[in-house]
């Protein structure tokens, strides 16, 4: 079968994320001291950014069953990124959320406070059927966005409606770890008001 691989040596680890093209297909996670296997399909969480909230995140979405890769072109947040059972990849945000053919029972985060790659990785996830696709920033850098979307990317109000932003669930959060938690919570009600209980066969890594 062929199979799409990611991997990221740093500190003597090695991180392999590999994903069968076939649709139902099995998921191997490898690294250096374990193998981890989701037989069938499962959900999948695409994050924008290695930075410290992307690892609370991770840590909570693979504790929730999320297959989690991160995606960071910029050396000095990826080079000190490294959580067991997550890909990593080092390719533009555009690239990476083509690859990763985000389908139902996928969600896309863009988490860089940075437009120049956020906005790179919104525009192709908006267009996809990710069940979920979000952006961190505020209100006033939401509706810039919005507008940049709209005017350089040709994105319509229908898929524009689809961007969380401020992203997460209203809970006061302030710090990461908060931060991530709303995340994860707003993902998981939007997940169940879809009645998505379980991943649609077909999923491609």
């Amino acid at each position: 079968r062929h199979a799409i691989a990611e991997s990221q040596g740093h500190a003597g680890q090695v991180v392999r994320h590999l994903a069968a093209a076939e649709p139902g297909a099995d998921t191997l996670v490898l690294t250096a001291s374990h193998l981890v296997s989701h037989h069938g399909p499962q959900w999948r969480l695409l994050v924008i950014g290695a930075g410290q909230m992307t690892d609370y995140l991770a840590r909570m979405a693979l504790a929730l069953g999320y297959g989690v890769t991160v995606c960071d072109p910029r050396a000095e947040y990826a080079d000190g990124f490294v959580l067991d059972g997550v890909a990593l990849t080092r390719d533009m945000p555009d690239d990476v959320v083509t690859a990763f053919k985000p389908d139902g029972a996928s969600a896309v985060v863009a988490l860089t406070h940075d437009p120049k790659l956020d906005d790179l990785a919104l525009m192709e996830a908006l267009r996809s059927a990710a069940f979920y696709v979000g952006a961190i920033g505020s209100r006033v850098n939401q509706a810039k966005r919005r507008a940049r979307l709209e005017e350089h990317f040709d994105l319509t109000a229908e898929q524009l409606d689809r961007l969380h932003g401020p992203v997460g669930l209203d809970i006061g959060a302030r710090t990461p770890p908060e931060i991530a938690l709303s995340i994860l919570a707003e993902m998981t009600a939007v997940r169940y008001r879809a009645g998505g209980a379980r991943p649609q066969a077909g999923c491609a890594a």
